[in-house]
């Protein structure tokens, strides 16, 4: 329509358009995280992952694999992507060169930027987005953002009031972080970067049933697109502990179902997350996979699951991995009816 044509030019908004020719609220793809079945946790889809323009917070205690996490999805993202570029803000000091590469990243493709307050990434991040959005589209090679942690930035005032011996708890941290992430959520719709986000969680004192929650106030938990948490057990070869299980949840999701958990297994060495592991327990579920016993039937026999996860482009073929989807869809995506 002409006059819907005219009005975005008139209003001078850089984020108005015609719905028809796709707004910022698209999902302008998806980033795989490394593991099928958190793809599916998080996207509905074995195929999927966190969706590439949103932001995605990864929230768990100290030790869960929040930062484990995110270096898979950034392996992932730019072995997805050629010419892609990570920007990683650091506020942990706990990241380093011998450690991105040992997990088989690029590092020529990425920055790392050290922040201490809030406010010294929201101008950073700002500051890149801008530059990066200055490039014809045409030009602009993929790129993400990581900020690992959140919890762990300060404020400006926080600074100034330890440089001068006091020991007050600054009350305007929560509105400083809702106000970046509202000025970031538009920007990264716009330029079609996807962000992720990690966090501390804590116990909600006084809750009547156990209850996690994110600390840092609000402003993460309504930007984020997906917020998933964290919690771990130890996964042991023999007596020797060689990685975690890790149980996420989805807290907010608007692409999948939320309060939905999977298993995930996180490696310590360079393997990193499992990318087969949870898809026997949802194949057994939709009837993809039958046990016998404590084996799995394949054809005119049987195997250990064990066996079938250390081999799995044997039993995980095209077709296996396509009615896995449909399972997926069927257990994580919303309004899906069962046409089986």
């Amino acid at each position: 329509m002409s006059f819907l044509k005219d009005v975005v030019k008139e209003i001078g908004n850089d984020y108005a358009g015609l719905l028809s020719e796709g707004s910022v609220g698209d999902i302008g793809g998806y980033v795989d995280t490394g593991s099928y079945i958190f793809n599916a946790l998080v996207s509905g889809s074995i195929t999927g992952g966190i969706p590439s323009n949103k932001i995605t917070a990864i929230a768990g205690e100290s030790s869960t694999g929040k930062t484990f996490f995110c270096l898979g999805m950034v392996e992932s993202f730019l072995k997805q992507n050629k010419d892609a570029g990570v920007v990683y803000f650091e506020s942990e000091s706990a990241i380093s060169k011998k450690m991105m590469e040992e997990r088989g990243v690029d590092t020529s493709r990425m920055i790392l930027v050290p922040v201490t307050t809030v406010q010294e990434f929201r101008t950073q991040a700002i500051q890149i987005l801008d530059k990066y959005l200055e490039q014809p589209k045409e030009k602009r090679q993929p790129l993400m953002f990581v900020l690992d942690s959140l919890g762990m930035l300060s404020t400006s005032k926080e600074l100034a009031d330890s440089a001068e011996g006091k020991d007050t708890r600054d009350m305007t941290r929560a509105q400083v972080v809702k106000a970046i992430f509202r000025v970031l959520t538009l920007k990264l719709g716009k330029a079609n970067v996807p962000m992720l986000v990690t966090n501390h969680t804590y116990d909600v004192v006084g809750a009547y049933v156990p209850t996690k929650e994110m600390g840092g106030g609000s402003g993460l938990k309504y930007a984020a697109s997906t917020i998933i948490y964290l919690s771990k057990s130890k996964e042991k070869d023999g007596k020797e502990v060689v990685g975690n299980i890790i149980k996420a949840t989805t807290a907010k999701s608007r692409l999948s179902k939320e309060n939905a958990r999977v298993s995930i297994r996180l490696y310590y060495d360079k393997r990193g997350l499992d990318r087969y592991y949870g898809l026997l327990e949802l194949g057994e579920k939709y009837g993809v996979f039958t046990r016998k016993g404590n084996r799995i039937v394949v054809d005119d026999s049987s195997v250990y699951p064990s066996a079938m996860l250390k081999d799995p482009e044997k039993y995980f073929t095209p077709e296996v991995m396509e009615k896995l989807d449909w399972a997926a869809s069927q257990e994580f995506k919303y309004g899906v009816l069962d046409e089986s």
